[in-house]
Parts: C-alpha cells; structure tokens; sequence
C-alpha cells in the first residue's frame, strides 16, 4: 500500500474516522473478499487491530462480510469485502449537507424569532455518477485540444 498517495489516504482516514479503517478500506478495494489474517498481511497492520476495525466497519455498513467456502473440512473464516467508493461517498455528502445547512442557518437557530426562515436547507450537493463507456465514446476532446496547440 506504499504507493497510495499519503493526501489520500489523509482523506479517507477523515470519512471514515480513522487511519486503520482508511487502509483496510483501500486494501479491500484492491482485492475482495480477503480475511482479517489476508488483511492483516497487506496492510502491515496487528491481525487484532484488523479485526476490530472490520467489526465497526461492517457495524457502519462499510464493508459486507460473508463465510469462505472451503472445500476440506475445518475452519470457514469470514471475507470481506468493501463498499465502491460512490457509495461511501454518498454516505458522506449526506452528512457534510446537514452539517453545511446548520452552519449557514446559524443566526436562524440563534434567534428563535426568526422561525419563517428556520428549517431551510440552501446548501444542496448533487453528486453524479459518470458513466465511463459513454464519456469515453463521445467525446473526441482529446483530439480537439491537440488542434488548439
């Protein structure tokens, strides 16, 4: 996980809270459906450190869990694996839009007698989602800018 840019990493710990849940996150995204030893061993992190947080992490629906089929008899551990990042960032917009509309209605919330204003949510964050084949076959805007140089 060393070639993951720090600033992403940063950026994941702040949504999901920490920086263990940060680079189990991305180690699942690379590869799912991994135990918490595979885990564990991709990240670098303590195997009970890896543990606890994929038992929050699936608490907060941020990762599914399901038994690995093996074929002998024995142990059966559990695989993980990690929501897509449109996802979880839907999650969070919803949250940041709360937060957002709070601050902006701060004086209304200060003030009590302003109660026509209470209650407005001007803060509105759309996000979409781009679908990769047909952004990559209509435009020809590479071909366009090398006509400008």
């Amino acid at each position: 996980m060393d070639q993951f840019d720090e600033g992403l990493i940063d950026l994941l710990a702040w949504i999901l809270e920490t920086e263990t849940r940060a680079r189990i996150y991305i180690s699942l995204r690379s590869a799912q459906d991994q135990t918490s030893d595979e885990i564990a061993e991709r990240t670098g992190l303590y195997p009970s450190t890896v543990r606890e947080a994929l038992a929050s992490l699936h608490e907060d629906d941020i990762v599914t869990r399901g038994k690995r089929q093996n074929a002998g008899a024995g142990n059966n551990p559990y695989e993980y694996s990690a929501i897509p990042p449109s996802d979880l960032v839907g999650e969070v917009v919803d949250d940041i839009q709360h937060h957002l509309n709070a601050v902006f209605n701060l004086d209304n919330y200060m003030d009590r007698s302003k109660s026509s204003e209470n209650g407005s949510d001007p803060v509105t964050i759309t996000v979409t989602e781009e679908d990769s084949a047909e952004s990559t076959s209509d435009g020809n805007d590479s071909e366009d800018n090398e006509d400008d140089e």
